[in-house]
């Protein structure tokens, strides 16, 4: 039996771990996608379109009545956590003392979790463009054009769309940031409050312009998208592109948020270990399951910020 088979069940390393999966999670990807904990590997969510609408509940109830009941049916849909896995190598040369195993455990632990934490936010963009399509061009070089109005007005449709008072938020990506600060009608907004004259807002200020002071983000994730062997392209994942969603500052499984990410109560990562097949070393592995599920998507939109 492998000497590091204790680790599975060492509970310095498994608290570790989870904290070492909770902290690794990307701020744009918890912005966007938040997490959601579910006590099985498969349950129900509610999914809101434009076909199956968010309702609130009737609370009051007359005496003698039976309570509204909150609960999931047949046509909701049906969550199934995806198992995701990492391992780490420990090699047998390094003569490590049982304090030395668990310090590379831990060492490991915080590789897997850094690693596992980029996936999940590249998943998280590339689901959210995947599923709001080619979304709407707007020239904000045109004469005139007020930013900020158009940015209030695409607001104001998704809270509707939302239909529960559900915070909004303001993804953008880095050259629609870029676009946005430097526009001209939102520097005249900016220079009107009395800032300098040679300054741009900053995105805490860009936000008490709009209306409600969305939460707001920039993505800075970025991808190669050449082909292997070929010189690299290196492109932003989310360049010209604002996205305004709503989301729940607290989510579960059933309020109508455009995005959540469903983890495993008390498994968001669990360490093992099993022999390497020379027998020159052992492997510390790291199992966690998880899903990113739109669960709203009319309740987002995408802009595209172009200069022509």
């Amino acid at each position: 039996m492998p000497r590091s088979s204790s680790l599975a069940t060492n509970p310095v390393l498994r608290n570790f771990a989870q904290d070492a999966a909770q902290n690794s999670i990307r701020r744009v990807a918890d912005f966007l996608a938040p997490s959601v904990e579910v006590p099985t590997l498969t349950g129900k969510y509610k999914v809101y379109s434009a076909a199956h609408r968010y309702k609130r509940p009737k609370t009051r109830r007359a005496a003698h009545e039976r309570a509204t009941m909150l609960g999931f049916s047949a046509s909701d849909a049906n969550y199934n956590l995806e198992g995701n896995a990492l391992d780490f190598p420990i090699d047998n040369e390094d003569n490590l003392n049982d304090e030395g195993l668990l310090n590379q455990a831990q060492y490991g632990a915080q590789l897997v979790a850094d690693a596992a934490g980029l996936t999940h936010e590249s998943e998280t963009i590339s689901l959210a463009l995947t599923t709001l399509g080619a979304g709407t061009d707007i020239n904000v070089a045109a004469a005139n054009y007020d930013l900020v109005d158009a940015l209030d007005t695409h607001i104001l449709n998704v809270m509707k769309a939302a239909k529960n008072g559900a915070g909004i938020r303001v993804l953008f990506g880095v050259t629609a940031w870029r676009r946005t600060k430097n526009h001209a009608s939102v520097r005249a907004q900016f220079k009107g409050g009395g800032s300098k004259a040679n300054s741009t807002p900053s995105m805490p200020e860009v936000s008490d312009m709009l209306i409600g002071k969305p939460e707001m983000e920039t993505a800075f994730m970025v991808e190669d998208t050449a082909a292997d062997g070929v010189a690299e392209s290196i492109n932003f994942m989310l360049d010209t592109q604002v996205i305004i969603f709503a989301c729940n500052p607290r989510p579960n499984t059933m309020d109508p948020s455009f995005m959540k990410t469903f983890r495993l109560m008390g498994g968001w990562m669990k360490p093992g270990s099993y022999l390497r097949e020379d027998e020159r070393g052992e492997v510390l592995k790291m199992d966690w399951h998880e899903q990113i599920a739109v669960t709203n998507s009319v309740a987002a939109v995408r802009l595209n910020l172009n200069i022509a």
